[in-house]
């Protein structure tokens, strides 16, 4: 105010004894018009823009806050929040109705429950969690089968095909075990799902020498880290729509994972 309308008209003494400032703050404001902690918080808003936009526009501000971590800058992520409501920098997320993809009314006897939501495990390829999900395309729906290391928390192994036999999940189950070669005792966790029930999916199984255990019925916590990561995908890949073609909707997963 002073230095944009009065100090053309009147004297800067008193016009910083009528507004309470110090005249020799306001010169040395002239020397430097941002503040230190004004320019630290544009810099870490142009930091934060740059990780959302990195990441498709779909981080919020605790993945934000992790991201900046791993590149050093040290912020508190409630001030990334409020940072993030100021420069309207949003999380782009989509909630799609679900298909189902779980068939359990069969014949076929399930598993007991043996990893019971025991998820903080140690080692690799200790602990296998595999579920099937969806993807929606012009062309019909695609079917992505995959196998998560449950210690890593990344995907080992996964197979898409425009069907739901039990050749989908063999596929997630065969490139898991090539690239992996666990040792006996693998815990392998799923759903009751006839592909996982069915004899022959169980005879892979048996021959890796593979523990089966199976989710209660409708029960998604049962496999909480694997629905998680179908969710983040969804939201992270699909956004909500559906690709124009099943060669798209095979390539984006694929980049993604």
């Amino acid at each position: 105010m002073i230095r944009d309308h009065l100090a053309a008209d009147f004297p800067v003494e008193g016009c910083c004894a009528t507004l309470e400032v110090s005249t020799g703050g306001y010169y040395q404001w002239l020397k430097h018009p941002t503040g230190k902690r004004e320019e630290w918080r544009e810099a870490l808003a142009r930091q934060i823009t740059a990780v959302h936009e990195n990441s498709r526009r779909v981080y919020g501000s605790p993945r934000i806050h992790r991201a900046l971590l791993s590149m050093g800058v040290k912020a508190d992520r409630k001030t990334i929040a409020k940072i993030m409501r100021e420069k309207q920098v949003r999380s782009k997320v989509c909630r799609r109705k679900r298909v189902r993809t779980t068939d359990s009314d069969h014949a076929f006897a399930p598993a007991p429950n043996v990893l019971d939501r025991q998820f903080a495990v140690q080692e690799l390829d200790t602990v296998w969690l595999c579920d099937i999900t969806y993807i929606p395309t012009a062309e019909g729906f695609l079917y992505l089968a995959g196998v998560m290391d449950l210690c890593s928390r990344r995907i080992v192994g996964w197979s898409m095909q425009d069907h739901l036999r039990v050749e989908l999940v063999q596929g997630a189950l065969a490139m898991a075990t090539a690239r992996r070669d666990p040792k006996p005792g693998l815990l392998h966790h799923s759903d009751r799902g006839v592909q996982y029930c069915c004899g022959e999916y169980r005879e892979e199984l048996e021959r890796w020498g593979m523990v089966a255990s199976m989710s209660r019925t409708g029960d998604c916590y049962d496999n909480a880290p694997k629905e998680s990561f179908w969710a983040t995908l969804n939201d992270e890949v699909m956004e909500g729509k559906a690709f124009a073609t099943r060669a798209r909707g095979k390539a984006a997963p694929f980049e993604y994972m």
